[in-house]
């Protein structure tokens, strides 16, 4: 990989150990995935955040470097593990209360924005087309390069870390041009926001780095949003490419079978004990149309809905979340529905939700069984 001078001099530690550091990681990212050269980028975010991910060794390995590093580039922040004003209602662990607001000091300190949210895409402005970003959220990556012209690699959280601190990422993968070696025929009729993550979950599946989809009508943002969490669990696939046109590539069909067996494979239980929504968090439109769907009726059981603060705070001031903690709606944000300690197997045996990235991670991170639905079924099935 072709270096300038001044990278070849901070990779030998001349301007400093945490600038080596973020090189030596860069460099072998690269080596790895054939790149060029190292490219300036214009924003990077953030995973590494939870301390159920990251554990001891994260949160001391930050403690440590949030001492002397600071990012160079706008840098934001994925979700964390509770919401810290009403972190006292839910009896967590104290450890864990206390390493998760280590974690976010050390953050806080290096100069990245505490936005604790995996959905930046929606609260932050957009750049422009073609702008080279470094997102570690597999949801937000996918989004960044399939919906809103940005361009990123499927980063880990040490390389969008280091990419933060250096303002660089290499040039590899989907940062260069690229060709699906794929088409997937959309043929299920009348999606719903649960049928398009199921698609993202079967094109992670057999895609490389990117696929191609055709037969896909206009979407609206929750199911936008639930294709990329869906794609962003299953594989390393990390963008959707749509034409209509014809094309050389390989063409497999989703059709109601494939659905079924996505379906299939997530959907463990019958009924939950719980309701969770927002995985990737909800947006300010998603909580308007969720507030429109409840006029009138109130869950029937616990209900968690998951947004980012300063979509809390706009929901506020509009008075949604009013109208959703009156129809029995707990509000958190700062945190997300995947990997929360608030929600774990000792207290509850299944959840019921409409994402194929939370009944994923429910499933595989948190122990405990899932009942996929659609919203409107959710709505119909579990309020009154």
């Amino acid at each position: 990989m072709e270096l300038t001078r001044e990278e070849e001099s901070a990779l030998k530690g001349e301007h400093g150990e945490i600038m080596q550091m973020a090189y030596r990681i860069l460099v072998a990212t690269g080596e790895a995935t054939d790149a060029d050269k190292l490219i300036p980028i214009e924003w990077a975010h953030l995973s590494g955040v939870n301390y159920n991910t990251i554990g001891d060794a994260g949160e001391e390995f930050l403690s440590n470097i949030s001492k002397i590093a600071r990012v160079s580039v706008k840098t934001t922040l994925n979700p964390m593990g509770f919401d810290i004003d009403n972190v006292k209602n839910y009896g967590l662990d104290e450890n864990f209360i206390s390493k998760q607001l280590s974690i976010k000091n050390s953050y806080e300190t290096m100069g990245v924005i505490p936005s604790f949210s995996c959905i930046p895409y929606e609260i932050f402005e957009i750049p422009k087309d073609g702008t080279q970003v470094a997102f570690a959220e597999s949801n937000a990556a996918i989004h960044a390069n399939s919906f809103d012209s940005l361009k990123t690699n499927k980063e880990s959280a040490f390389s969008a870390l280091a990419s933060a601190i250096v303002g660089k990422s290499p040039y590899s993968s989907l940062r260069k041009d690229d060709s699906p070696n794929i088409t997937i025929n959309m043929k299920v009729k009348n999606p719903n926001e649960l049928t398009y993550g199921m698609l993202g979950f079967f094109a992670g599946k057999i895609g490389d780095t990117s696929v191609n989809i055709s037969g896909l009508a206009e979407m609206d943002k929750r199911q936008c949003k639930a294709m990329c969490g869906g794609m962003g669990t299953s594989g390393t696939c990390a963008k959707f490419i749509f034409d209509e046109g014809d094309s050389d590539c390989e063409k497999i069909d989703f059709d109601e079978k494939e659905m079924k067996n996505v379906h299939d494979e997530l959907n463990t239980a019958e009924k939950g004990d719980v309701i969770t929504l927002g995985s990737p968090q909800l947006g300010l439109d998603e909580i308007s149309d969720l507030t429109s769907m409840l006029k009138g009726r109130s869950f029937k059981k616990r209900c968690m809905v998951f947004l980012p603060r300063t979509v809390k705070e706009q929901a506020k001031k509009i008075g949604y979340t009013t109208e959703l903690e009156r129809a029995g709606c707990e509000i958190l944000s700062d945190c997300c529905t995947c990997l929360t300690p608030l929600i774990n197997k000792e207290n509850v045996d299944a959840v019921t939700t409409n994402s194929i990235k939370g009944a994923f991670y429910l499933k595989n991170s948190n122990g405990v069984d899932v009942n996929l639905k659609s919203l409107s079924e959710i709505i119909q099935d579990e309020t009154r």
